[in-house]
């Protein structure tokens, strides 16, 4: 271990209930929490994005949730470069600090780093957010696979985020995007132990479809609709919104639309955990026993031991 202090991450699907852990956590440790979540770090999504309530964020103080708008251009680079600077100036009050979230490029990002790439100017970016508004994704897929077939053949082909990035960066350095990723890990002057939350499908799912359902009853379509002029901005592309979106412009009912965002939630949160068991580093515990990952946690910041404990 490189020091006395301690980045506790909580991480796991949507729906587990990783909030109210880290809040515990957090308290029993008297500390701050840090988000990583894409989507609830803008302020205008807050209850599509299942963000933590007023009396929660009364709670314990939470950093980047709420903090950035729709209208900002956000990348995981900038998250990692934030979240970074945050965690340092806490840890010269304290030794422990919780962050909690679902968003896996996030979560790489603050644990391991990420590549820092040139600036996209931005006429580049609106000329390509119109192409993709106008001409749809698959314009500028084609484009990617020109560009740099590599990376076409890495990417996640539905994702418009990071299709329309790496064209930027084609464009913008007349290189291909996958040859400016060096995917190379950075030290970090603290600990990181990595807690993951997972439990049965059958009862993960119906905590999913509970909370739509929650979410509904709180004004998420209402919500949506408010939103509805700036549906084409990236930070809209996303599950709870969509799915109003094709409902507002009579592509689908009602019904329709609230079944999908249970159905696309459930598929979102299979691919997180996907993505998370594939980390070694990640200890794993039920959400319904949040003494045992206190008990975890107190554990190794204590001893010094690393997260092989279980």
């Amino acid at each position: 271990m490189r020091s006395n202090k301690y980045v506790i991450a909580i991480l796991g699907p949507t729906g587990i209930g990783k909030t109210d852990i880290s809040i515990r956590i957090a308290q029993k440790f008297n500390t701050s929490i840090i988000s990583a979540d894409s989507r609830q770090i803008f302020k205008e999504t807050k209850t599509g994005t299942a963000s933590p309530t007023r009396e929660q964020l009364k709670e314990v103080p939470h950093y980047l949730v709420g903090t950035k708008s729709i209208f900002d251009y956000y990348s995981a680079f900038e998250y990692e470069q934030e979240a970074v600077s945050i965690a340092k100036k806490l840890f010269r009050e304290v030794d422990k600090i919780v962050m909690t979230g679902g968003s896996m490029l996030y979560i790489d990002a603050f644990c391991h780093g990420i590549d820092e790439l040139p600036t996209v100017d931005p006429e580049l970016r609106n000329n390509l957010q119109k192409q993709y508004q106008e001409e749809g994704l698959e314009s500028i897929r084609r484009q990617l696979k020109l560009l740099d077939p590599d990376f076409y053949r890495q990417v996640d082909l539905k994702n418009p985020k990071r299709i329309i990035h790496a064209v930027e960066i084609c464009l913008m350095t007349g290189k291909p995007y996958s040859k400016l990723r060096t995917n190379k890990r950075k030290e970090r002057p603290f600990n990181i132990i990595k807690i993951g939350l997972d439990m049965d499908r059958k009862e993960l799912h119906q905590r999913i479809n509970d909370r739509v359902d929650q979410m509904i009853l709180e004004g998420l379509e209402e919500e949506a609709r408010s939103l509805y002029p700036y549906k084409h901005l990236n930070a809209l592309n996303t599950v709870g919104y969509r799915e109003f979106f094709d409902h507002f412009d009579g592509i689908i009912s009602r019904e329709k639309a609230i079944e999908l965002i249970k159905r696309n939630t459930r598929r979102y949160a299979r691919k997180q955990l996907s993505w998370f068991r594939r980390d070694k580093e990640i200890s794993w515990f039920s959400p319904d026993n949040p003494d045992e990952v206190i008990k975890f946690a107190q554990n190794i910041t204590k001893t010094g031991r690393g997260p092989d404990l279980n």
